[in-house]
């Protein structure tokens, strides 16, 4: 195999992201980019020597945002999804049977849609791989109770587009919330409960018309966001920050990971803006924190070092997201928030400090 491949993942989402390159010319696509990852992604094709030519979404998203619009800003990539999504922004809109190319590879774009209208399935030139997006995941298949679903056309798409594909063809799906990471076009024939087995259209439409899930819990933001390929309106310091690997959400927020703060503390400013009742809770504090809680805040801006960074700190997340906002909103130009709060700070085992004032 002369092509370059990696399977990447989102915790937050379940999805799975894949760069594929060609070898040679190091030229590379990458498929179902997640926004927040952008920058991971961006990174990766910097050390790999890789040029990104097309990133490919397999469908409008209904669970995260894609970060499409993040990467084409980044590296120059041109963005493509089905002309059927009808979605604003896509550089390449593609048809059923259109060829997208890396150096001297390619991906076939299939149509799969009942999941979504726009769904497709890209199929790697010599059918050794299949990226089935949600029309078909391990052992199960897209949802197709909103989002223009439809059980009968999935059943179609699956049985005529991708169950045509050699035995052997692996198939990576759009997300997985098991752990598994990839199957094979005959495993899901034999083993999927859905429509392996030579089940009847009958059988798998009534199958998917009892599901009775929740709608996603992004849903309300990744659609909207999704029709514009991910397009926001920020600065570039926003989006490629020096001081620290940030991860920008698409809320406009900019988090880090607790293990980067702990090694790195004593550059940072910490504000852990709980009430003092909580700093002296169960969850403790982190070492040299300075508490000074939400609701005063912008009363004491002035005690911060503009030119230090500053990472803000709550219980989980939520309140120190909005004092990163009251603190840029006050000119504060390296801030960040500490992503999962004292609950990801105690359950990654970092030092804090229980003593009482």
């Amino acid at each position: 195999m002369n092509v370059i491949f990696r399977q990447l993942h989102d915790t937050k989402s379940s999805t799975y992201s894949y760069l594929v390159a060609d070898s040679a010319t190091k030229e590379a696509v990458l498929i179902d980019p997640v926004f927040e990852h952008a920058r991971r992604d961006a990174a990766l094709l910097r050390e790999l020597g890789l040029t990104l030519r097309y990133t490919l979404d397999t469908h409008v998203h209904a669970d995260h945002v894609t970060g499409a619009w993040l990467l084409k800003e980044s590296t120059g990539s041109r963005i493509a999804l089905a002309a059927a999504s009808y979605a604003n922004g896509v550089d390449v809109p593609l048809e059923h049977g259109d060829k997208i190319h890396f150096g001297g590879r390619y991906l076939q774009a299939r149509a799969t849609p009942g999941h979504t209208n726009g769904c497709m399935t890209f199929v790697l030139d010599d059918s050794s791989m299949a990226f089935t997006g949600d029309a078909l995941l391990i052992r199960g298949a897209g949802r197709t109770d909103f989002q223009q679903g439809n059980a009968h056309t999935l059943y179609h798409s699956i049985v005529e587009q991708i169950f045509t594909l050699p035995e052997d063809c692996v198939l990576y799906p759009a997300h997985d919330y098991r752990g598994l990471t990839c199957s094979s076009v005959g495993e899901e024939k034999r083993f999927n409960p859905r429509i392996g087995g030579a089940r009847s259209e009958t059988d798998f439409v009534g199958y998917m018309e009892n599901l009775r899930l929740g709608h996603p819990k992004q849903m309300d933001v990744a659609v909207p966001a999704n029709m514009s390929c991910g397009r926001i309106e920020t600065t570039d310091a926003a989006l490629a920050p020096d001081w620290a690997p940030l991860c920008y959400t698409y809320a406009g927020i900019n988090e880090i990971d607790a293990d980067w703060v702990a090694v790195h503390a004593e550059g940072l400013q910490i504000v852990d803006v709980r009430e003092r009742n909580e700093h002296t809770g169960e969850l403790g504090y982190i070492t040299g924190a300075y508490l000074i809680p939400l609701s005063e805040l912008p009363g004491r801006l002035a005690t911060l070092d503009k030119a230090k960074p500053v990472v803000a700190v709550c219980r989980s997340g939520g309140r120190s997201a909005q004092a990163v906002a009251i603190l840029e909103r006050a000119g504060f130009t390296k801030t960040a928030n500490l992503a999962g709060g004292m609950l990801e700070w105690r359950d990654q085992g970092l030092p804090i400090d229980t003593t009482r004032a």
